[in-house]
């Protein structure tokens, strides 16, 4: 049985990390019911407490190559990521307060507007060359409200939050979507580490079983790449796809929750 939950814990991670290196985002909104309801986990809590751990190390590693490939806006993403830390302590602590199977219904109700947000194109702004300095520091008022809000739901519910800080970094700074991209990983990290600091000084971290859904993720993300260069030209219908199976499991998860 022991076998079979850690086997259960690795192929979980490995359709997120699968997920993320495919279409680019949302798997780490599948890592919440995964663990629930394939790995068995029996508190919701729990089960976001852990994923957030495993949400922050799969950004922290995808942001390597991003920075490597200087599509990061350093000081634009810590702005924002430092505004939404401050919301994801707030999210985390209010989360923790929450009934679990009614935190979990909530969380469902969000995967599918997650899901359907997923069909929308995603816009991209139109000034490469935007930084934070004296000529630009109208900018802050946006890039700390967007990031303490998105930061909020990132803690309260204990997902990265990638597909609301990319479009929240365009409206805030106008950066093109491959620099928002670049640099929401550097708050989804940040978001998932506060969110996981917090769920772990309750007690409410499984580390072992974290540690086997990120080896999962890396393994399931290594095939996702490749794949997804493979599928390149059907990269809109993968998204649809997706967001298919994100809106479907929420309204799963919605028609239990109510069920109880």
């Amino acid at each position: 049985m022991n076998v079979l939950h850690n086997l259960l814990a690795i192929g979980s991670g490995g359709i997120v990390g699968f997920t993320l290196g495919l279409v680019g985002g949302g798997g780490s909104i599948m890592a919440v019911p995964l663990l629930v309801y394939v790995v068995g986990v029996a508190s919701p809590h729990v089960a976001i407490g852990t994923s957030a751990v495993a949400v922050a190390v799969s950004a922290a590693a995808n942001l390597v190559g991003h920075a490597r490939a200087r599509t990061v806006k350093w000081s634009c993403a810590v702005v924002f990521a430092l505004a939404g830390i401050a919301g994801a302590a707030g999210g985390a602590h209010l989360g923790k307060l929450i009934d679990g199977s009614r935190l979990l219904t909530l969380f469902g109700a969000l995967m599918i507007v997650i899901g359907l947000l997923m069909l929308r194109p995603r816009k991209s702004g139109s000034n490469p060359d935007v930084r934070l300095d004296r000529d630009s520091l109208h900018l802050l008022p946006h890039l700390i409200g967007i990031g303490f809000l998105v930061g909020a739901l990132s803690g309260f519910f204990g997902i990265g939050g990638g597909f609301l800080i990319v479009p929240g970094l365009i409206a805030a700074t106008g950066m093109p979507l491959i620099n928002a991209i670049g640099s929401s990983l550097f708050a989804v990290a940040a978001f998932g580490m506060t969110t996981a600091v917090s769920y772990s000084f309750s007690g409410l971290v499984d580390w072992p079983l974290a540690g086997l859904f990120i080896l999962g993720g890396a393994l399931g993300g290594i095939a996702g790449i490749q794949l997804a260069h493979r599928l390149s030209s059907h990269k809109h219908a993968l998204t649809r796809i997706f967001s298919g199976i994100v809106t479907a499991v929420g309204v799963y998860v919605v028609v239990r929750g109510l069920m109880h």
